[in-house]
């Protein structure tokens, strides 16, 4: 739990039993988590409700980094005035993706934990200089799941997470967010090839093969998130800055339908085929005929 905290930055207590303790009662996450409050090592505020809202100390990410090799190195410490701020509801709606996937894994024996999930991935998507940063796409999260097909082989599934809240942004930038990750997957840089070898687009030496968009649309109505959907699309395939010879795989799925129902389910709405639902994998099937 610790180092699931150090790692998602903010969870609620039910979160945590869904992760560390699904069989036992919610009364032993409790007393878990009280007993390493009472060690200094987290802390709590009060969230919608009776929603309790954890996240490390410093002390708890002194503990974790002493610990071993961990999924997260970078060391971002909640505090209890960010655990109540604006993000707290991005940062639960996102570990709540990654829930919904590891439920998944569990029922169906794949490979997806609370470490296959890590926050805000950034890649450069243009050359930078002594007095200019390069432009970044940041995804909300990266997500990896292990699947064991019926035939014994493993096949590796990676996704950029974009959570959407209807309320930050209008559809147009939401658009030019996809833009941006299209961008990335054609990006080659200049500098850092061998003499005489190929180059080839910056996003090959992190993964093996380009990870699709998710974008998971929270907080809004059934009406709106189709509008939503709609809207984007028909911004994104218009933007003048767009190369129509080239475009990325680009799923939505609503969070509500992902944490009821699961990524196998015939839920999602992918940006080539609009009018028919797929499961995660664009395939249109859900869970129990796998």
């Amino acid at each position: 739990m610790l180092a699931g905290l150090y790692q998602h930055r903010l969870l609620t207590t039910t979160q945590l039993h869904a992760l560390y303790t699904p069989r036992s009662r919610p009364r032993w996450t409790r007393r878990v988590l009280e007993g390493l409050r009472a060690r200094g090592l987290v802390d709590r505020v009060q969230g919608p409700g009776t929603l309790s809202l954890w996240f490390v100390t410093d002390a708890g990410a002194d503990a974790v980094e002493t610990a071993g090799p961990r999924a997260e190195q970078r060391r971002r410490v909640t505090t209890p005035a960010q655990a109540e701020g604006l993000l707290r509801a991005h940062t639960i709606a996102v570990n709540d993706v990654g829930i919904a996937f590891t439920h998944a894994a569990r029922e169906l024996g794949d490979e997806c934990g609370p470490d296959s999930w890590r926050h805000e991935i950034a890649h450069p998507i243009s050359a930078g200089s002594a007095r200019k940063q390069p432009q970044l796409v940041v995804a909300d999260a990266l997500l990896t799941y292990l699947q064991a097909t019926d035939d014994g082989a493993l096949v590796l599934h990676q996704r950029f997470i974009e959570l959407d809240r209807g309320t930050a942004r209008p559809a147009e930038q939401l658009a030019a967010k996809i833009a941006r990750y299209t961008r990335l997957r054609y990006y080659t840089p200049a500098s850092g090839v061998a003499p005489n070898a190929p180059a080839e687009p910056l996003w090959r030496r992190y993964y093996r093969s380009w990870p699709h968009l998710l974008i998971v649309l929270a907080d809004q109505s059934e009406r709106r998130i189709q509008q939503r959907i709609a809207r984007t699309l028909a911004l994104y395939e218009s933007d003048p800055g767009k190369d129509h010879r080239i475009a990325i795989p680009v799923s939505f799925v609503a969070l509500a339908d992902l944490t009821a129902r699961g990524p196998f389910a015939p839920i999602f709405i992918t940006a080539d085929k609009p009018e028919r639902k797929m499961n995660w994998l664009g395939e249109a099937r859900s869970s129990n005929e796998r």
